[in-house]
């Protein structure tokens, strides 16, 4: 097993490549530059500006400093806040942005488990039709909607739950739960459609033949021999989820990486969109990492085996 993390991980080197390429790439062939504004800087303080930051090189020769500063985990200087770093930017907001990422994928794991299990145990029953109308309005309606209806009821209608900012736990209720609704409906049908095909099979039949009580066939039989299409799922929802919503972040004020990330879009931040691409990047590979090992709890077929 340590072999294969060792692996996945080395294998994880060039898509990270990759990923920093590309984004490099794409800042630069789009049109215009990060200190372009309506009012133009006289030659000489542009010209200063462009030599301190490195944009007077060749794109090549910028491209190959970027990389040299990556190996040596420098992100770069943020051009648009004047004396910050990149990397103390996503260290101060990163914690933010997992820390609402963690609790989400908490409540959509638990949630989407519950309705799955209740909807596949009574199959076409009234519980099974309100769990997938509950899942399938989880999934129409966005989470800007959602957010605001949340603090319409739950702050100013019934004052449980504070409207914004970040400063205790029960901050972290509201953007949490809205965060969570879409992949816990996604992950209620996928565990309610996994359970009705692994209910069906003969081990299950063979299970019940025994005697074994309804709660232990769900559990410990079809439950475990089900969650291989909701762990597929998880992988990429952990690192979607851990890195933050930028919608829900700024609905809610949350200081967290989205708030920085679409002000470095809006003016064109270079070092701070590429360092935010990268640290996503990170995750999905971790994340994707992790999922390979919980495969081999969830399905003793894929175990790695030594030859």
């Amino acid at each position: 097993m340590i072999g294969f993390i060792l692996r996945r991980l080395v294998w994880g080197i060039p898509v990270l490549w990759l990923v920093a390429t590309l984004t490099f790439a794409l800042m630069h062939v789009v049109p215009g530059g990060p200190f372009d504004q309506e009012k133009r800087l006289p030659p000489e303080i542009k010209a200063n500006v462009d030599a301190k930051y490195r944009l007077d090189q060749p794109l090549l020769k910028q491209y190959f400093y970027y990389l040299r500063d990556l190996l040596q985990g420098d992100l770069g200087p943020s051009y648009k806040y004047i004396g910050r770093n990149v990397n103390d930017i996503i260290r101060d907001t990163l914690p933010v942005s997992m820390q609402l990422g963690l609790w989400a994928v908490l409540f959509a794991t638990m949630a989407g488990v519950g309705a799955g299990i209740a909807a596949a145990a009574r199959p076409f029953s009234w519980l099974d039709h309100a769990s997938m109308l509950l899942a399938t309005l989880g999934i129409s309606v966005p989470s800007f909607v959602l957010g605001t209806f949340l603090i319409m009821i739950f702050s100013y209608q019934f004052h449980f739950f504070p409207a914004a900012l970040w400063e205790g736990w029960r901050h972290e209720i509201l953007p949490a739960v809205t965060l969570a609704l879409l992949p816990a409906s996604y992950i209620a049908r996928l565990t309610r459609s996994s359970m009705l095909e692994v209910i069906h099979k003969d081990f299950i039949r063979t299970a019940r033949a025994k005697g074994l009580s309804e709660r232990q066939v769900l559990f410990k039989h079809a439950l475990k021999n089900s969650m291989t299409p909701v762990v597929s799922f998880l992988g990429p929802l952990i690192a979607t989820l851990v890195t933050g919503s930028f919608v829900v972040e700024f609905i809610f004020s949350i200081p967290g990486m989205g708030k920085f990330f679409i002000t470095a879009v809006t003016n064109r931040d270079y070092p701070l969109i590429m360092g935010v691409t990268l640290v996503y990047a990170v995750l999905i590979v971790v994340a994707n990492i992790l999922v390979d090992v919980v495969y081999t709890w969830v399905d003793p077929r894929m175990r790695i085996r030594k030859p």
